[in-house]
């Protein structure tokens, strides 16, 4: 439950003379009304309080540094062929996944293991145990043109979820997140994440935005959030 804020001192004074004199004119109606129907007084109107805060001579926590971790720019992708229409659908979705496993080993930060990466590059020749999921395409950046958005299978239930852009002909990455999903949707261009937690009822609930300044999907909410019943998924005939 959010916290009320307390009203200024003039104000809070002015809100209990109003008060009290609406309570004054209630009783006078009162007493002047007779038969069914009559008004009746409320009571007091409750006047909120400010919250009390506890220890205030406490020295407050530092703020922490700025997370490094996240993705501060859009990451342009090699490997891929350069795209002028800037129609990112004209691309292999498996090409960029491979094109992005490929970049992450040269920069050493790989995002699979190698078990993982080897049935990845196997997906061609055995397509039932691609660990892929298929291509999927929305306007997560509000300019009319769809962005790609892959989600590779891991360990554990973990998904990776990708994004890309085309940016001057230039396939550029602006999102890059994984997590044990319950599901994984978008709505209004925001890409959003349900994970399940240890408390009964609840969910995690990650929603990241386009950032127009930073050109790429940040993480505008984190929050616990009422677990939402997932339709089951449909089976393949």
């Amino acid at each position: 439950m959010p916290l009320l804020r307390s009203l200024p001192l003039a104000r809070r004074v002015r809100t209990v003379s109003f008060a009290l004199s609406a309570a004054g004119a209630a009783t006078l109606l009162v007493a002047g009304c007779a038969g069914t129907g009559q008004p009746k007084s409320a009571g007091h109107t409750p006047i909120a309080s400010a919250p009390a805060r506890l220890w205030p001579d406490r020295s407050p926590a530092p703020q922490p540094p700025p997370d490094k971790s996240g993705q501060d720019a859009p990451s342009p992708l090699p490997g891929l062929p350069h795209v002028p229409s800037g129609n990112i659908r004209t691309l292999d979705a498996l090409d960029v996944v491979k094109a992005q496993i490929a970049e992450d080993t040269r920069q050493q930060t790989p995002a699979f293991d190698k078990a993982t990466e080897r049935r990845i590059a196997r997906c061609g020749d055995e397509p039932q145990r691609c660990p892929v999921r298929s291509p999927e395409y929305q306007d997560l950046t509000h300019d009319g043109r769809d962005e790609l958005i892959v989600g590779i299978e891991g360990s554990e239930h973990t998904l990776a979820v990708w994004a890309y852009m085309i940016r001057g002909g230039v396939v550029n990455r602006i999102l890059d997140t994984a997590g044990t999903p319950l599901s994984v949707e978008v709505s209004d261009g925001d890409v959003i994440m349900r994970e399940p937690t240890g408390s009964p009822g609840y969910e995690m609930r990650t929603v990241h935005a386009w950032d127009d300044q930073r050109q790429t999907m940040e993480i505008r909410t984190m929050e616990f959030d009422r677990a939402v019943s997932s339709p089951s998924p449909r089976r393949t005939p």
